[in-house]
């Protein structure tokens, strides 16, 4: 039986791999499947996000060599950035 952070994993590797490869390269995120990711998968973290560029931004900031699109090293950057963002405003609630 796997532990809830091995499930966690887990569940970030498929949910990389769900999205990628729907448009050329299997191993990254386009710029479209980033946008697609992002809209079902985090829906609630941005939907406050009012801003049109946004997906523009994040692609931009996350992509660290520069290739349009957003590999499976970069995508945990920003999981891990918004994790420490939410944990963050919810210790600050407390």
């Amino acid at each position: 039986m796997c532990s809830k952070l091995e499930e966690a994993m887990e569940t970030l590797i498929s949910v990389f791999h769900t999205y990628s490869g729907r448009e050329g390269d299997t191993e990254k995120l386009s710029k479209k499947e980033m946008k697609d990711l992002l809209q079902n998968e985090l829906g609630e973290f941005l939907e406050t996000q009012k801003d049109a560029t946004s997906v523009d931004k994040i692609m931009k900031e996350l992509d660290e060599n520069g290739d349009g699109e957003v590999d499976f090293q970069e995508f945990v950057i920003l999981v891990a950035s918004l994790t420490v963002a939410c944990n963050t405003y919810f210790c600050e609630s407390s």
